[in-house]
């Protein structure tokens, strides 16, 4: 980021602007923000989980559309339970929550500690999406790591849960869900999707992905280690009453989702934990499989253009996972530096907030020839992808962060709007349902000047 601080101020301004406007009154006085949603697990338009409380144990975490997609953890401290994320439906039998001592949020990681017990325990969610590693930032995998440690000087037997719903893999939980689980290598590999697989079918507003597949993965597993596909309810009371998973799992499938809610849930045993943190992480990803219907094509999620599977993706992330966390606190350390020299510690968390939201308000997808295209998407303004008002203030961001980006949101543009290419590949416009939505270039139907305006502006900031 060689140049980063002299054209750091326009860009960010603008993707602020962009993405949470009213977060600046928000702000507090002091050097502490309180965010309306906390970003979680960020990677595109349909695999994005947000948590939309003061505290983690307060609320069901939600899709960025606002439905559930539920997650739980608990921490048995010496045989006693607790939560530390996600509130159990009707609270009965609940694990009491942890106490939040603290909450940061950096572009990358959101890091959460709580104590309880004479336990500090500390959760970060990182999203490696660095932009200036296409390959890497198309993955759609999350990072949850766990950093628990003693401070009393005492020895502390911890052992962790945690689960994550089959809401993440269907538009509503009345839609029938299936699961499975796999052997890769020494990991176990945890599955849900939904039964009917409508690839790409749907468009509009207000839509959760119904096709491809969630994965839960422990790729440290030790043999005091489980997991199992259970109902919620099940596998969360064997876990906070007997401190163990059931030894099964449900096999009651298909089912709809919100019938007895089906869960892929891990157990982690820390041992015996003193001053000294132990740390363990699991990952939480999504295949697609198709992200994008384009010029009647349907293109693949980029990450798979050179012809990678699940498996292949969920082994490379495993091998990387101790890279990753070094590259995205350095480049987390990098730009906050720049953020608060540029705008003071209020502005550098402000734009930290908004930093995996803009880039996870996008897919990005591999043409025919394997280039990359990125479609923004509007969640809740008639469902439209790759809009020029979108496209105009989020602009100086990818030419900041990598231009390539910022040339893979408008070639789709102009591959519309030039007849050589409509006329020559005789492609029509029906742009795209990214994952069920991108439904058309509505904004580069109805604004042809706002191209010229946006061609104008890229131009100028080369």
């Amino acid at each position: 980021m060689a140049c980063l601080h002299r054209s750091l101020l326009s860009a960010v301004i603008a993707f602020c602007l962009l993405t949470v406007g009213p977060l600046a009154a928000l702000a507090q006085q002091t050097t502490s923000l309180r965010p309306p949603a906390v970003p979680l697990v960020t990677h595109d338009p349909y695999f994005s989980v947000w948590s939309m409380s003061d505290k983690l144990t307060d609320e069901t975490s939600k899709h960025w559309t606002g439905a559930n997609h539920g997650m739980a953890g608990m921490a048995r401290i010496d045989g006693k339970a607790y939560r530390f994320l996600g509130q159990w439906r009707g609270g009965a039998g609940a694990p009491p929550a942890m106490t939040q001592v603290r909450r940061e949020v950096t572009p990358t990681r959101t890091i959460y500690e709580f104590d309880a017990e004479g336990v500090r325990l500390a959760l970060t969610f990182m999203s490696p999406l660095l932009p200036g590693d296409l390959d890497v930032m198309s993955r759609p995998v999350t990072y949850l790591t766990w950093d628990v440690r003693a401070t009393d000087n005492q020895s502390h037997k911890v052992t962790l849960y945690f689960d994550c719903t089959a809401e993440w893999a269907v538009n509503t939980p009345h839609d029938k869900v299936v699961w499975a689980r796999h052997k890769l290598g020494d990991m176990q590999i945890l599955r849900v999707g939904s039964q009917e697989q409508p690839v790409l079918e749907k468009s509009g507003d207000d839509l959760r992905i119904d096709w491809g597949y969630l994965y839960l993965v422990n790729p440290q597993r030790s043999a005091a280690d489980g997991e199992v596909i259970a109902s919620q309810r099940t596998a969360r009371r064997s876990f906070a009453e007997l401190g163990s998973l059931p030894d099964s799992d449900d096999l009651r499938m298909p089912r709809a989702a919100r019938i007895e809610m089906p869960v892929l849930a891990s157990m982690m045993d820390f041992g015996n934990v003193g001053p000294t943190p132990v740390s363990r992480h699991l990952m939480i990803a999504y295949d697609d499989q198709f992200s994008v219907e384009y010029f009647h094509r349907r293109l693949r999620p980029y990450w798979r253009r050179g012809g990678m599977e699940a498996d292949a993706l969920l082994k490379a992330a495993a091998r990387d996972y101790p890279s990753l966390v070094e590259r995205c606190k350095a480049f987390d350390a990098e730009l906050m530096t720049d953020l608060r020299r540029v705008g003071g510690e209020e502005y550098a968390q402000l734009a930290a907030l908004t930093f995996r939201q803009t880039v996870a308000a996008h897919k990005l997808a591999a043409d025919f020839d394997g280039s990359p295209v990125f479609f923004s998407k509007e969640n809740f303004s008639n469902g439209s992808i790759d809009t020029v008002d979108v496209t105009y203030p989020s602009s100086p961001f990818f030419l900041l962060f990598n231009p390539e980006l910022l040339k893979a949101q408008i070639t789709p543009i102009m591959d519309y709007v030039d007849p050589r290419v409509g006329r020559g590949r005789m492609r029509r416009m029906t742009s795209a349902l990214t994952r069920s939505l991108m439904v058309r270039h509505t904004a580069a139907e109805k604004n042809p000047k706002r191209i010229r305006c946006l061609l104008k502006n890229a131009a100028t900031c080369c």
